[in-house]
């Protein structure tokens, strides 16, 4: 699928590695179409980790898709050299006066901080304010997921005293939601988090509904009924080292987190992950592309209508 990247964005040879078809901009430019134009703020430390997994997942569908990568502040990022974020990453202020058919929010590793006192929280808020009014469809992961609903509906999240981290099994509620279509009825995808919001919750807010679950880690995808905003509380977009890479990383640092469930075989660190979610989450985000983006975005961006404000 002809997906349009920054030149020598290091994730195009991985991409291409995969036999995945990414396309330059002197091909871009001669497609004889209007490409939908995606926008992906990405809050992680290691963008260029971030940047492979989510563009791997944008890249299963035979639209042709131009990614903006946007960074939300100029302090240097953990573990991503500042020659990269000056050579590929667009500071918001930047792409302000543009309009997007998506924009994906990835999550952020600030499980234990108040919104408030996130440095970048008012740069946030106005990011999703903006987002209401220049975006099409919002899918918000994670961290994001949960900060996004406390800021539009008030809702805040409950901190665990143990982190969901593993693979969990999940169910689909609504099979005729267009999120899920070609879903199993039962279907496995990662968590990492310390952060929780009951279902109920979600529930309570008009307009919004639970349409995958898990019996364990609770609501997986919610989804607003104008497909205008989607919440995804794990990471679909995970490699399959990801959460042993976290799990030696806290190890390391003298955390004794508990190993990650239902990943390892037997839950035996010493073996290799067992993969079973990259199906669901590929074709996760394949649907948002088509049925909550490209189906509903007008050819016209400048004729996108602002999203009615979420009251609390």
């Amino acid at each position: 699928m002809p997906i349009r990247i920054p030149d020598q964005l290091p994730a195009q040879d991985v991409l291409l590695g995969e036999n995945i078809f990414t396309m330059d901009s002197d091909r871009a430019a001669n497609q004889d179409i209007r490409p939908l134009e995606v926008g992906i703020l990405n809050l992680m430390p290691n963008k260029i980790e971030t940047e492979v997994q989510i563009l791997r997942l944008l890249s299963n569908t035979p639209l042709q898709i131009n990614v903006d990568l946007i960074r939300i502040d100029n302090q240097a990022p953990k573990n991503t050299p500042q020659s990269h974020m000056d050579a590929f990453y667009h500071d918001f202020s930047q792409v302000a006066g543009k309009k997007y058919d998506g924009l994906i929010i990835t999550g952020a590793p600030l499980a234990h901080l108040d919104y408030e006192n996130v440095k970048y929280w008012d740069t946030m808020t106005t990011i999703l304010e903006w987002a209401q009014r220049h975006v099409q469809s919002t899918l918000y992961l994670c961290w994001a997921a949960h900060a996004a609903m406390y800021h539009f509906y008030g809702i805040q999240r409950r901190l665990r005293d143990e982190k969901f981290s593993g693979v969990y099994e999940h169910k689909v509620l609504d099979p005729n939601n267009e999120l899920l279509r070609g879903f199993d009825p039962l279907f496995y995808a990662p968590h990492s988090r310390y952060g929780h919001i009951d279902v109920d919750q979600y529930n309570s807010v008009e307009g919004l509904n639970v349409v995958a679950q898990s019996d364990t880690v609770g609501a997986y995808v919610v989804a607003s009924e104008d497909k205008r905003m989607v919440f995804v509380t794990g990471h679909p977009e995970y490699d399959p080292e990801t959460l042993h890479d976290e799990f030696v990383r806290d190890t390391e640092a003298g955390q004794s987190p508990a190993v990650p469930l239902n990943y390892y075989p037997d839950d035996d660190p010493a073996q290799s992950p067992l993969v079973r979610w990259r199906s669901h989450g590929s074709l996760l985000f394949t649907n948002w592309l088509n049925y909550y983006v490209y189906q509903t975005t007008p050819y016209d961006l400048e004729q996108l209508a602002a999203k009615a404000q979420p009251t609390r």
